[in-house]
């Protein structure tokens, strides 16, 4: 058979009221030349039946069984199967614009470096508005060339894991998804970001991202903050972290909670940084309180902004460049 120029890896588990809108969205790429390898990870109503009648109506939909248990090995089963050098994900209650995929692999095509590649989304959902999540979303959707990406991707997750295409060669030298206690897309990007992996984002809003109760971000424990934090220090400990003292700028709940984690893995928090009057000299988890002025009195520290106010991270930032700290190697946002 003639390989495919686009795999899509679509796992499927109990979407019957949003599979067949998924597919259609599929069927109906302006990019005729991918196809769909979904995998079934045992799914209880009728979404194999969907699949089934899908792949009798266009044989570049290609149904397979879960060899295990979960996303993770779905995943993995899918991206094993798949027959092209590029790799789209996508997931049963999502739909992507008829555009996605030849948008996506054009960029690919002209930027021979490039190794994930996301595109902007559409929040959609019948549960009313969640400030929280469209606030993500904006902040998502601002992110778009790869030191953009880079810099925050100690922040939250900056590439919505169903709008990523990315290169196979890159996927299999990273082992695929990781099987583990935590969020498996995250901590592929934190992977390839360490392997030297080039990130973008189109600016073109190409999928409609379904937010519900029963979101697995809402609703599994492998995606709560605390799994995420574990991996962004894990992550920083091979890097920018590696043998330094922590300053955290912040004092507040999100710089209280990194204290307590890096005080918790036998790092060294030599101070909290603030500008709020009524917080200065106070002592937190042992460390003293001191304001901006005094905050680059701790050499060598690997300094972190570690804020949840809106604007407070890029005030940070400014204070950080006024007083000679690099973003980067010197200072990393942290949420």
């Amino acid at each position: 058979m003639t390989r495919p120029r686009v795999s899509v890896l679509l796992p499927v588990r109990d979407a019957e009221a949003t599979l067949g809108e998924c597919l259609a969205s599929l069927s109906a790429q302006t990019l005729a030349d991918h196809e769909v390898v979904a995998v079934d990870d045992h799914a209880t109503d009728g979404s194999r039946a969907i699949l089934e009648e899908a792949a009798r109506r266009d044989p570049r939909v290609r149904v397979l069984d879960n060899p295990g248990q979960g996303l993770v090995a779905a995943l993995n089963a899918a991206g094993t199967a798949a027959r092209a050098a590029l790799l789209a994900r996508m997931d049963a209650d999502d739909v992507c614009h008829p555009e996605r995929l030849r948008l996506q692999a054009a960029c690919f095509q002209a930027a021979p470096d490039l190794s994930v590649l996301g595109t902007c989304v559409r929040l959609v959902g019948e549960s009313g508005p969640n400030e929280g999540m469209r606030a993500y979303v904006r902040w998502l959707n601002g992110l778009l060339d790869h030191e953009a990406i880079v810099r925050d991707l100690f922040v939250e997750s900056p590439l919505a894991h169903p709008t990523v295409m990315m290169r196979a060669e890159m996927l299999a030298g990273l082992g695929g998804y990781r099987a583990f206690d935590g969020p498996e897309d995250y901590d592929l990007w934190l992977r390839a970001q360490a392997a030297g992996a080039q990130f973008a984002k189109l600016p073109e809003v190409l999928l409609d991202w379904r937010d519900g109760p029963g979101r697995l971000s809402r609703t599994d424990p492998r995606y709560a903050p605390a799994r995420f934090r574990d991996l962004k220090i894990r992550a920083l400990e091979a890097g920018a972290l590696a043998r330094r003292p922590a300053v955290v700028w912040g004092a507040g709940p999100v710089g209280k909670g990194w204290s307590r984690a890096l005080r918790a893995r036998g790092h060294e928090v030599a101070a909290f940084v603030e500008v709020h009057p009524g917080r200065l000299g106070q002592r937190i988890h042992g460390a003293p309180v001191v304001p901006v002025a005094e905050a680059a009195a701790t050499v060598g520290a690997l300094h972190l902004a570690a804020v949840g106010r809106p604007g407070a991270r890029e005030e940070i930032r400014r204070h950080a460049a006024r007083l000679g700290l690099r973003e980067g190697s010197d200072l990393i946002a942290v949420a």
